[in-house]
């Protein structure tokens, strides 16, 4: 498929397995009916959300950690483990049905989105990096993420019929099968790691070379204002469309339509991610005021599709989350050219923390806002931070003397997020 070129043989295995990874890793069907496993278990409205809150702590309590462990043990082993433990968790949930083994099941799942947060994208940065392809990062991972965007798509239109043949248990068997192929897979992966300073040698202890590569990692992040910028990018543009996209299924059930012509609508914002992903490589060189105009006009585009109460509306909310996704990948591509040390999962999930604290922050304002409002109106007034965000751009978009550095190919470029994506490669 021409979207899926990566020159260089090497950077073409990595991009491969990665694109495999990714799908396998959401090509899961139990996602668009475990809620409806939940309930029909006798689980109360109240208790599967609870079940999402233990979700999202055991990713942010882990989120930390796990970056420092892949920079100081094995980046691939994480992407090895992960879908293991998700597999765990679906087989546990058809094993013994009860809220227990539902929490339990959301540990496993919270524990393994945590080991990838971070690994995956130091992993595959590294690795082409090495290969000389690190400008092809923002393409790579676009793609990727597209594709994990149409796996869930599929399994979402699978899911019906298997569900219709042999019910939740074959629902799950296929999901940890997926999971399994996955992590055979991640084991495929090339990993080329520099040691951190400090890490663990001949007579060091692991809990030392932990430490060491935490405090390396923390360092970078305090010493440097282009990656602290970078980070707070990453979190800010990721968390609200992120933590949104749960309510979508809402928003169409209000928007008039038959109950049969929810999924659809959900399918197409869905589509929309997808494209944003593809669309990562050819807006790579955007300037801040480019990336900001992108995160302008997919809030403008959000709020009109929001407000306007029917189904055509979502085109436009898919086109919003488009851009969305767009900006999401282009800014941790930025977030990634800027880390220079060797602990570049730690620093990345510092990335992955603030986007949780600001989901948590998102959830919590979307339920009290919904006492008082419909749920046009919550995701149009969320709209705002990505003004806010397109404000913050523009106005600190002057690249700062000092911030520059070399680039792999020698050339000086700026370290500031104020300089286009890309031209450091």
């Amino acid at each position: 498929m021409p979207f899926l070129r990566v020159p260089q043989a090497g950077a073409k295995r990595l991009a491969a397995t990665l694109y495999a990874y990714m799908f396998l890793d959401d090509f899961i069907l139990l996602y668009p009916v475990y809620a409806l496993l939940f309930a029909e278990t006798g689980l109360s409205t109240a208790e599967i959300s609870s079940l999402f809150v233990i979700w999202s702590l055991t990713s942010l309590v882990l989120e930390i950690p796990s970056g420092v462990w892949a920079d100081v043990f094995s980046r691939r082993l994480l992407l090895v483990l992960a879908p293991l433990l998700s597999a765990a968790g679906y087989a546990l949930w058809i094993a013994a049905p009860s809220y227990g083994a539902f929490a339990v099941g959301f540990v496993l799942w919270g524990t393994a989105g945590a080991l990838q947060s971070g690994a995956m994208e130091a992993l595959v940065y590294t690795e082409l990096e090495r290969l000389d392809a690190a400008g092809r990062y923002a393409a790579v991972m676009g793609r990727a993420r597209a594709l994990s965007t149409v796996a869930v798509m599929v399994a979402t239109a699978v899911a019906a019929p298997v569900l219709a043949w042999g019910g939740y248990p074959a629902l799950a068997v296929m999901s940890v099968l997926a999971c399994v192929l996955c992590a055979a897979v991640a084991m495929t992966f090339p990993e080329h790691r520099v040691k951190a300073q400090g890490e663990e040698g001949p007579g060091e202890s692991p809990l030392r070379a932990y430490t060491a590569v935490l405090r390396d990692g923390v360092r970078e992040a305090r010493a440097s204002r282009p990656i602290r910028r970078a980070l707070l990018l990453v979190a800010g543009v990721t968390a609200v469309w992120g933590a949104l996209e749960e309510y979508v299924s809402l928003l169409a059930a209000g928007s008039g339509v038959a109950a049969y012509a929810v999924p659809l609508l959900v399918l197409l914002v869905s589509a929309g991610v997808a494209l944003g992903g593809l669309l990562a490589a050819a807006g790579r060189g955007l300037t801040d005021r480019g990336l900001a105009g992108v995160l302008g006009i997919g809030a403008a585009a959000l709020a009109a599709g929001a407000v306007s109460g029917v189904a055509a509306g979502f085109f436009a909310i898919a086109g919003a989350f488009c851009l969305f996704q767009l900006a999401t990948v282009l800014a941790d591509t930025r977030l990634q050219e800027r880390i220079t040390g060797p602990a570049r999962a730690t620093v990345t999930s510092l990335a992955g923390l603030g986007t949780e604290v600001a989901g948590l922050g998102v959830y919590g304002v979307y339920a009290a806002a919904s006492t008082v409002a419909g749920h046009g109106v919550i995701f149009a007034a969320f709209a705002v931070p990505y003004v806010v965000i397109a404000g913050a751009l523009i106005m600190g978009g002057r690249s700062r003397p000092g911030d520059g550095r070399r680039s792999p190919g020698g050339e000086l470029t700026s370290a500031d997020p104020a300089s286009p994506p890309g031209r450091s490669s």
